[in-house]
């Protein structure tokens, strides 16, 4: 069973339906009792970055720490993308999980509308679970005004007035800046390899 954590930040329909498209077993759950028995765990992020708050009020964040900790795949998804990593200026209040080193930041851009939105390619390395079978230089939907340093987990970069991480991968934490969800086949073929990745 995977879990789909709402911590009320948007609208999850889209996600749990992309997901049952991939013949996925998924619950969607704010308990963190749910969580503890997911065989996986995805956090599909929108909003403000502070909104992450709702984990560790609610115990959501240990329960997600401890589904890590024994190898248990995790995926987040754009915000919880950037919730992988130490924190992000949109709310230096609320602490990131910390897998990842490094701030988000909003881009710099002063050419380019900020947010990002819309299609964009990314630069996949070469050996990445999460993207095998996703062609090079693949398009898939963005929507952000943060975005997550390079780093040398990044397994997809894309560009936007700046290079970006749009995707992570180590061990069995992952995480994609872009929605799967509306990314077309490119999209669907992440879900689809997250889904069967071993437990």
């Amino acid at each position: 069973m995977i879990a789909v954590v709402d911590y009320k930040a948007g609208n999850l329909t889209s996600v749990m339906k992309a997901l049952r498209a991939v013949g996925a077993d998924a619950v969607l759950s704010d308990e963190p009792e749910v969580v503890l028995k997911a065989d996986k765990v995805i956090l599909p992020g929108v909003g403000h970055f502070a909104a992450t708050q709702f984990l560790r009020e609610h115990g959501l964040e240990q329960a997600i720490r401890e589904r890590v900790q024994v190898g248990v795949p995790f995926l987040g998804i754009c915000v919880g993308l950037q919730w992988l990593f130490a924190g992000s200026t949109e709310a230096a209040e609320a602490e990131g999980f910390g897998s990842f080193g490094g701030m988000c930041e909003r881009f710099r851009t002063t050419e380019l509308k900020v947010p990002h939105v819309g299609w964009n390619s990314i630069k996949i390395r070469e050996g990445s679970r999460l993207f095998a079978g996703v062609s090079q230089h693949a398009f898939v939907y963005f929507t952000h005004s943060y975005c997550a340093p390079v780093v040398e987990s990044s397994v997809a970069i894309a560009e936007y007035g700046q290079p970006f991480t749009a995707a992570v991968e180590r061990d069995n934490v992952m995480g994609v800046q872009f929605h799967p969800e509306k990314s077309a086949a490119a999209g669907r073929q992440v879900l689809e390899n997250f889904v069967r990745l071993a437990c």
